[in-house]
């Protein structure tokens, strides 16, 4: 195997899965041991950052001589669950592609920041070239959240993240909304319905104004890359038992968005059918409330940095390379409210958070180069 393949192999046969997806799970402590292991052999600065105890990220920095632009490649150490894998810790080359956990999603992003990473100390930058390898990207991104606030440890210019997408550039990402809503009603024996207000049927109503909002958002597209947000009911709870009229019903919504749309419009929007429900029913009480939410991302695709990282992967892949918008949230967000220009490249495979995960070794490789290539160009 190639020396990268053979680091991206090490790194699938760690586990490395994240506690908070998945119970028992082993989290990044070995994994950070391993890269901060790596960086001092291979004559980097290296930094462990406890985002949690015992969930350390490790920031690798190849040093530069002062005055030029400082690059960070970032990549995620933790891992969703194994349920129903048969060896996924045991790497397998098959084909061009190796198998396992995290095959695909991100440790070959993470292998190739590394390998680039090594090649920048030979290069006479100016700039640093820097490696945050964090944890928790899966599920809360308490890695990244730390990373930002400890931010003048290691400052950047410009961050690539290297999640795989097809080797294609990321430019957009959706963010999301978590919102409760509840309904009141008035509990009754079930002989006296009379007597009661049923909070899940008028929860009924709410469902179907949410479903009919939700189709017209979607024919309505109006982001170029990202067409419109989104909104499913996730879970719905209510009742007391069966022979009662059920005075509470909660309902728990997804609301994906686009850039322009905050988790205060979101909650409007709502509250506006809420209310017009309201003004038909008499009965009908109910309270919205959102619980979380993630911004979404959105990096003009005319900004020096598209341009660098665009300009560099068509030199090595010698062809034209697309700008793209990505469907699901990414750290991107969190480093783009800091004000910090990101970016998105990275390998192409299949099976993310699937039964079988894969990557195409020979995407990794570019991506290896490319992330150098722009190393070199960046912090010259």
């Amino acid at each position: 195997m190639t020396e990268l393949n053979t680091l991206l192999a090490e790194l699938v046969s760690i586990n490395s899965v994240n506690p908070d997806l998945a119970p028992g799970g082993a989290g990044e402590g070995d994994i950070a041991d391993f890269i901060a292991s790596w960086g001092r052999d291979a004559g980097l600065e290296v930094h462990v950052q406890q985002a949690r105890p015992g969930r350390p990220n490790v920031i690798l920095i190849a040093r530069g001589s002062g005055g030029g632009q400082s690059l960070m490649l970032n990549a995620h150490t933790d891992t969703v669950g194994v349920s129903d894998m048969a060896a996924p810790f045991e790497p397998v080359i098959r084909g061009g592609r190796l198998f396992g956990r995290g095959a695909y999603d991100m440790k070959s992003g993470l292998a190739a920041c590394m390998a680039a990473l090594k090649a920048a100390r030979a290069m006479n930058l100016r700039g640093d070239a820097m490696l945050s390898a964090v944890v928790d990207e899966e599920y809360g991104s308490i890695g990244t959240e730390a990373l930002l606030a400890e931010w003048a440890r290691w400052p950047a210019d410009a961050v690539l993240i290297a999640e795989p997408t097809e080797l294609d550039i990321s430019i957009a990402h959706r963010g999301f909304v978590w919102v409760d809503i509840e309904t009141f009603g008035l509990a009754a024996h079930g002989s006296r319905p009379d007597l009661g207000i049923d909070a899940i049927a008028k929860m009924g109503k709410v469902l179907v104004a949410l479903d009919a909002h939700d189709r017209r958002m979607r024919a309505d597209p109006t982001h170029n890359l990202l067409g419109s947000g989104s909104l499913h009911a996730s879970m719905i709870s209510g009742g007391e038992e069966i022979s009662m009229v059920p005075a509470h019903c909660k309902l728990q919504v997804e609301r994906r968005t686009i850039p322009g749309e905050t988790r205060a419009s979101v909650a409007g929007e709502i509250q506006v059918i809420l209310e017009e429900i309201a003004a038909a029913d008499p009965d009908f009480k109910a309270d919205v409330r959102a619980t979380f939410a993630r911004s979404p991302y959105h990096i003009d695709a005319a900004h020096l940095l598209v341009q660098q990282l665009k300009r560099v992967a068509e030199a090595n892949l010698g062809a034209g390379i697309r700008l793209i918008g990505s469907s699901w949230w990414m750290d991107s967000a969190l480093f783009g409210e800091a004000g910090i220009p990101t970016v998105v490249l990275g390998p192409a495979g299949a099976g993310a958070h699937a039964k079988e995960e894969w990557v195409d070794l020979a995407s990794v490789e570019r991506c290896r180069a490319i992330y150098t290539d722009l190393i070199a160009e960046f912090c010259r």
